[in-house]
């Protein structure tokens, strides 16, 4: 519990390093923000409310170039996710899968094939996040696209370093969060060594974000995914499903009940 404050304490920290363009705001405030986008995110596919529960605490003018802006911090998640899932992809195939232990969801040459898949698309994320300004730039030159300027004009202003620091931050919470899966699965029983363990917690997060899951329904997903996963080394079935809804209940459920009630408050105070 402790350390999903420090993993969204990291989020928040990216936050109010991306918004302090347009609005200075507390790490408190950004706090609140990140659990408040957690709320909306937990009803829609691959989290895409997420910006809109962010941006609902910036000031009205600001909210519409906040969502843009935080997708700045998804996309520096989505890289620290794909570099660290194709690390644990190759230590798959080299350590673990062998004569004895097969992954029957992906065979060699399947496995192969999303290897290559996620190096290509790390290579494309990387060049759409470094050379975000560019793009930006270039998409002002068309017509239809130049009368909204105004909502993205602050990315152009992102320098390297300062996407740097938010990469830096992103791999700080993936660090926590598979902190986290290690010592649930501890607590659980689940007996795999810590390395192999982090090896496969980082390939079931690659294949989380890969495929479009809506959080209220991800449970059973995440759940049959460990069982494949971590049940090549292990057999104990109940405790790798406990760790999943652990997983699932501390870093998922819990923040979208304490951001509902943020934006219950946000409401109230303005119908006041």
């Amino acid at each position: 519990m402790a350390l999903m404050l420090v993993n969204w304490g990291f989020e928040a920290l990216k936050w109010q390093l991306l918004v302090r363009s347009i609005e200075k705001i507390s790490f408190l405030m950004a706090l609140r923000a990140i659990f408040s986008g957690q709320a909306l995110a937990f009803n829609t596919i691959n989290r895409i409310g997420e910006p809109a529960g962010r941006a609902i605490f910036l000031q009205e003018g600001n909210r519409i170039r906040g969502i843009f802006l935080s997708f700045v911090a998804g996309i520096s998640q989505t890289v620290v996710t794909l570099l660290l899932g194709l690390i644990a992809l190759i230590f798959l195939r080299v350590h673990i899968l062998d004569a004895t232990h097969h992954w029957d969801a992906l065979s060699g040459p399947w496995l192969d094939i999303l290897t290559y898949g996620v190096a290509l698309g790390l290579v494309i994320y990387l060049l759409l996040y470094y050379k975000m300004p560019w793009m930006i730039h270039l998409l002002e030159r068309i017509p239809i696209l130049a009368r909204y300027k105004f909502f993205v004009e602050k990315l152009e202003e992102l320098h390297w370093k300062e996407l740097t620091k938010i990469l830096f931050l992103s791999a700080c919470r993936y660090i926590v969060f598979v902190s986290q899966y290690i010592l649930l699965l501890q607590v659980f029983g689940v007996a795999i060594f810590w390395t192999d363990a982090a090896g496969l917690v980082c390939v079931m997060l690659l294949i989380l974000a890969i495929i479009p899951t809506v959080a209220l329904a991800e449970l059973g997903f995440r759940g049959k995914l460990g069982i494949q996963l971590f049940g090549l080394l292990s057999s104990n079935t109940v405790g790798i499903v406990a760790t999943a809804a652990g997983i699932w209940i501390i870093n998922l459920v819990i923040p979208a009940i304490v951001g509902s009630l943020f934006i219950l408050g946000v409401r109230l105070f303005r119908n006041k």
